[in-house]
């Protein structure tokens, strides 16, 4: 079996990076108060490694993160669970993780609710990429990687979630989320590896400077 018939890629794919975050501020110093797995320190490698990719191979990357006024007037039901207030304006905590850096090119999407299509531009964002699949990375597994892939599904996308570039609130919870969107989709479970597997497969393309091209397709 080829690596895009494993991933059963169909039409435009973007990958989008979801809500990684945490500034240069140590995991222990940070005042974010959202419950977390470990691993995050070895899924950071392939994160990038899946970016850098995508770019090479003219996947467009679009950018997640989460943001709340320090008032909290936006927060709605977030604070009802096992979250306590996080991902506030102002705090280096809420700004992407060295690393996760996003080109003027790209898209970097703020949300003030789980799923990255709630309130927010993506999906216009993905029309314009005539985007059918779409890759996830980054976190919480069972929360906002959950929420986005359901609506996702919800809005006739497939979604392939990277099992080991994603990290849950908890290992069992990370578990169950990956089992309930395999539910959803048989194909939504793949791993790095088979993902730059398929990726190596695809032709680099040319550079193509925007602006020409919209002028030649006018």
């Amino acid at each position: 079996m080829t690596a895009a018939e494993t991933l059963n890629i169909v039409g435009n794919t973007v990958l989008i990076v979801v809500d990684i975050q945490g500034g240069e501020i140590p995991r222990e110093d940070s005042r974010t108060e959202i419950p977390y797995m470990g691993g995050r320190t070895e899924r950071a490698p392939r994160v990038r490694e899946v970016i850098r990719h995508c770019r090479e191979k003219g996947i467009p990357v679009v950018f997640i993160q989460e943001v709340h006024k320090p008032s909290l007037v936006d927060i709605g039901r977030e604070l009802d669970g096992a979250e306590g207030p996080h991902c506030l304006e102002g705090w280096e905590e809420t700004e992407l993780a060295p690393g996760i850096d996003p080109r003027p090119d790209e898209f970097l999407i703020k949300k003030r609710r789980y799923s990255a299509f709630f309130g927010t531009e993506l999906e216009i964002v993905l029309k314009a990429y005539k985007a059918e699949t779409l890759l996830l990375v980054g976190g919480l597994t069972d929360v906002c990687v959950h929420y986005t892939a359901v609506d996702a599904h919800q809005h006739d996308y497939r979604f392939r979630v990277l099992t080991d570039c994603v990290g849950g609130s908890t290992f069992e919870a990370h578990s169950a989320a990956l089992n309930a969107m395999h539910y959803l989709q048989r194909d939504a479970l793949v791993t790095a590896a088979q993902t730059n597997e398929w990726l190596d497969t695809l032709p680099t393309p040319e550079p193509v400077n925007p602006v020409h091209e919209l002028v030649r397709n006018a």
